[in-house]
């Protein structure tokens, strides 16, 4: 199992920064979400970004 450090790790190896929003009420929070969609969604790596997520957020093996 990939622990939460090794998936940081893993992202900043991708040249790519965690980004850990907690409070969902805070002022901006549904734009910067928008934002980051927008982002994946238009970048060249669509695909592979859009697996690593997937792949990183499988919570089927998680007891």
């Amino acid at each position: 199992m990939t622990s939460p450090r090794e998936k940081r790790e893993a992202l900043r190896q991708a040249v790519l920064r965690a980004n850990e929003i907690w409070d969902t009420r805070r002022p901006g929070f549904a734009e910067e979400c928008a934002r980051q969609s927008r982002a994946v969604s238009e970048s060249a790596g669509e695909k592979e970004d859009m697996d690593f997520i997937e792949r990183a957020t499988d919570m089927d093996d998680w007891e």
